[in-house]
């Protein structure tokens, strides 16, 4: 096969996998993304955090958000702007340290993160499934502050290792504001479709590397079919069973981050 056929159907089933990922649990999908642009395409592990948070301005969770809606579940604007808030200036701080940072403990860190986020979703107990409620349990009069700290937190994460934030925000949006699971996925879904990664993309896009221009559009169209898709499966899907598959893909990649690295 050409080189640049296998560089756009590995980009397109990366983008594809990452967007499945995204629907189903309203992260970015980077936790998928940047080990298969690693993998497949032998993307530096810093080109390929800038592919994924560059894939990730385009409004590719639209068709997923507006599924989600359709089907009932609530969307909290107000918390919405105040994630967004917090998460524009830590992204940009972030990927200024991710380009200072040498490749193997880069890449050794980011498997490192795989691993905690399996081991906490394996730890996390059944949630509830169904119709969801329609009100946020803590008020937004007292919910701008942790709002404001969890979007910093995911902006951190994103401009840091190249994913979206939103597998970072999700479980803190149930644990501090007690949202239910669905909630906030959705809502971090919504997070997204504004272009909040561009401060961290610019810093990886000036950066000696730059960023390659056929993965990136593969990755962006391999995305917005797979979110869609994701989000039809999440909708009808058990969240326990969701959350298992998810944590055992993450330890596999972070094996496979290990074996690279070392």
């Amino acid at each position: 096969m050409h080189p640049g056929w296998y560089e756009l159907l590995a980009s397109l089933l990366a983008g594809l996998s990452g967007g499945l990922l995204s629907g189903l649990f309203g992260i970015g999908g980077g936790v998928v993304l940047i080990p298969m642009l690693g993998l497949a395409l032998d993307l530096p592990q810093r080109q390929a955090q800038g592919v994924a948070l560059a894939a990730m301005l385009l409004p590719n969770g639209l068709p997923a958000v507006a599924y989600l809606k359709r089907m009932g579940v609530m969307i909290h604007w107000t918390l919405v702007g105040m994630l967004t808030a917090g998460f524009l200036p830590a992204v940009w701080l972030g990927a200024v340290v991710a380009n200072r940072v040498p490749e193997t403990p880069l890449r050794l860190g980011f498997a490192c993160v795989l691993l905690a986020m399996a081991g906490t979703i394996l730890r996390r107990g059944s949630q509830p499934s169904g119709r969801l409620p329609s009100t946020m349990p803590m008020g937004l009069d007292r919910a701008w502050r942790p709002g404001l700290a969890i979007g910093f937190a995911g902006g951190l994460a994103s401009g840091l290792l190249g994913i979206g934030g939103g597998v970072i925000m999700v479980p803190l949006l149930v644990w501090m504001l007690r949202l239910p699971q669905k909630e906030a996925q959705t809502t971090t879904l919504v997070f997204m479709l504004a272009p909040i990664g561009l401060p961290g993309v610019w810093v990886y896009a000036t950066s000696g590397t730059g960023l390659p221009l056929m993965a990136l559009g593969g990755v962006a169209l391999g995305f917005l079919g797979g979110a869609y898709a994701g989000a039809r499966v999440a909708v009808h899907t058990r969240g326990p069973r969701l959350r298992q598959g998810f944590a055992l893909l993450m330890l596999a990649m972070a094996a496979l981050l290990f074996r690279k690295g070392l």
